[in-house]
């Protein structure tokens, strides 16, 4: 993108690196006030006195010059480098090589949808097949799924095949977008130049806040694409979803699509990930019954054990069915921690626990681990040295040197995790038992609403806040911990994700009888807090907004993305992000969402419960 005289301060900080330097030398020493930020360049320039037209000059050739020695581009996450970008490796641990075939494999899908929206519009049936490569494509290049070069080598070429099958069954095709017929080449290397074609940034005139809206919505699907997956494995699918999918997709590759469009559509994925979390939620309540509250120990206990981390139900199902009465427990790690509320998963007596904290944590927790780790889905970091023999990843999950394990016809072998966790022996003794509480979904939590309603009216609870989303290592995560333990003892704490790490193991105590702190699942349960809110303002015959309910919201990944656009497609305002807000969100764009949904960055716990609750 070209900088011009509309350009706001805050868009040319991030669009070109050495900004600082050149509006410095100028003589605009004020650029680091937020209000400075929002001005365009002109008025900046009007304010200062400066010739417009030379420090344009020196502000593009700044940004060819930067430009030039990028090794790759991502900000889809909000750990990227410098609150800005990755440009050398990313923070989530992939090469420029991973980062460019992910970049690729996105083009390849965007080609499909293109010609799979063609074939919807005029009403033929696309294979499941197709709808499954789709969805998982697009989850496989979400942060921390899939670091394998060789295995999104395979899926590129698969997306050739996909596409011209789709191609085909569109039929004639009058405007075909640009780019929608590329088909990528069969070697790596050839594929890692077909590339450069393809970046976040290649286009350097594209509107700024069109690339915003235009990623926020790819991250979304990403996100969207997570849950039509965990849904998908459980038999359950959504036409209508899956329709948006290539709607969606073929949307990115419209160069005519104006502002509106994309706000419009950014609004709309909103509305059909609400579907796809519902499905999910059916999909597991209806495989596993509905979560209710338990008891969760989290200290270790002897013998060899299996860690199972990521979100797949599924996968942890068949392994307990695998390892029972071979003298192996299985524990939960991370997101995977809200199995133990589900009926057909707690029946197993060996299913003993959850091991270790949030995703970011895993490198220390899994150090020399006299066990093995199963990661199902996402968070993988780059396994030390001392584990890389111990650590399995299966489905979309991949990092180059771990053993994967395939699923054939339907069902998957953990015969060989199963061998190497018993040759390890597992932990020596065991630990002090503590345990932790989970399981409150909508159907546990609903079940006490007369209580909720009551204890509101009669003023035992005063307010509710939602605090959960994703966590991850960058400072300002404390907050949440301190926003948690500040807040009164007539409050109570809904919490999801793996977020909930920050303050799950400490003890709120009670109000009106019920837990202050529950933990309502994973990421993958978001629909279940919107449904309690839902509820409750239907009991009190009112909005979400008018509810005590406030939502302060941790992000990291794309799941966080669909998520947040769910909630203002719903209408939902005043949400509180943090710990800080998306790269890939233009000043524009943010200045939308501000005006019209109230969304603000977290301050500091004192100054955000003073200005919740007065």
């Amino acid at each position: 993108m070209r900088i011009n005289k509309d350009t706001l301060i805050g868009d040319i900080l991030k669009i070109n690196s050495k900004a600082v330097e050149v509006l410095m030398a100028h003589g605009m020493g004020c650029i680091g006030c937020p209000s400075a930020q929002m001005e365009t360049l002109e008025q900046a320039v009007g304010v200062h006195g400066i010739d417009l037209e030379n420090l344009l000059k020196e502000l593009n050739k700044g940004l060819e010059d930067s430009t030039e020695t990028l090794d790759m581009f991502c900000y889809q996450c909000e750990q990227t480098a410098g609150g800005k970008g990755c440009t050398k490796a990313g923070v989530c641990g992939k090469n420029s090589k991973v980062a460019a075939l992910q970049d690729l494999l996105i083009h390849q899908v965007k080609g499909i949808g293109f010609y799979g929206n063609k074939a919807v519009e005029k009403g033929i049936a696309l294979r499941d097949k197709i709808d499954k490569f789709t969805m998982d494509a697009l989850f496989t290049t979400l942060t921390n799924v899939n670091f394998d070069e060789d295995r999104l080598v395979e899926l590129i070429k698969e997306a050739n095949n996909v596409k011209a099958e789709v191609k085909a069954l569109a039929g004639e095709t009058v405007e075909v977008f640009d780019g929608a017929d590329y088909k990528a080449p069969e070697a790596k290397e050839e594929m890692l130049e077909d590339a450069k074609k393809f970046g976040i940034m290649v286009d350097t005139v594209e509107n700024e806040d069109i690339r915003s809206l235009k990623e926020l919505s790819i991250y979304g699907l990403k996100g969207m694409a997570a849950y039509a997956h965990h849904a998908f494995v459980l038999g359950k699918k959504s036409e209508e979803v899956n329709k948006f999918f290539y709607k969606a997709l073929s949307a990115t590759l419209d160069k005519k699509l104006g502002l509106n469009d994309w706000l419009g559509l950014a609004m709309e994925l909103g509305q059909v990930n609400f579907k796809i979390m519902e499905l999910l939620d059916s999909a597991n309540t209806g495989t596993y019954g509905n979560p209710s509250p338990t008891s969760v120990l989290v200290t270790k206990k002897k013998g060899p054990f299996i860690v199972v981390s990521g979100h797949d139900l599924k996968d942890l199902k068949e392994l307990l069915e695998q390892t029972e009465g071979k003298g192996i427990n299985i524990y939960t790690h991370g997101e995977m921690l809200p199995a133990h509320a589900y009926p057909e998963l707690k029946k197993y007596a060996h299913l003993v626990g959850n091991y270790g904290g949030a995703w970011q944590d895993q490198q220390k927790e899994f150090d020399n681990i006299p066990g093995c780790v199963l990661m199902t889905t996402n968070c993988i970091q780059k396994p030390r040295d001392n584990y890389m023999d111990r650590i399995y990843t299966t489905s979309v999950v991949a990092w180059p040197g771990t053993s994967h394990i395939e699923e054939v016809n339907g069902k998957k072998d953990f015969t060989d995790i199963i061998e190497k966790a018993l040759s390890l022996g597992g932990w020596t003794e065991d630990e002090e038992e503590k345990s932790i509480l989970v399981g409150f979904g909508h159907n546990a939590t609903l079940s006490h609403a007369n209580e909720i309603i009551e204890a509101v009216k009669g003023g035992a609870i005063k307010h509710f806040f939602l605090i959960g989303g994703c966590d991850g290592v960058k400072s300002g995560r404390n907050y949440y911990t301190e926003l948690a333990t500040s807040l009164p003892k007539d409050t109570v704490i809904l919490t999801l994700a793996c977020g909930k790490y920050r303050f799950n193991k400490l003890d709120f105590g009670t109000v009106a009888g019920l837990p202050r702190l529950l933990d309502v699942g994973q990421c993958n349960d978001a629909y279940s807090a919107v449904k309690i809110a839902l509820a409750l303002a239907d009991a009190f015959n009112c909005g979400v907004n008018d509810l005590p309910l406030s939502l302060i919201l941790s992000w990291y990944e794309q799941k966080a993305v669909c998520i947040l656009l769910t909630l203002l497609s719903l209408g939902i305002k005043g949400i509180k992000l943090g710990p800080s807000l998306p790269a890939f969100l233009s000043s524009n764009v943010i200045n939308v969402l501000v005006e019209n949904f109230g969304i603000a960055p977290i301050s500091t716990p004192e100054k955000d419960i003073k200005e919740i609750l007065g």
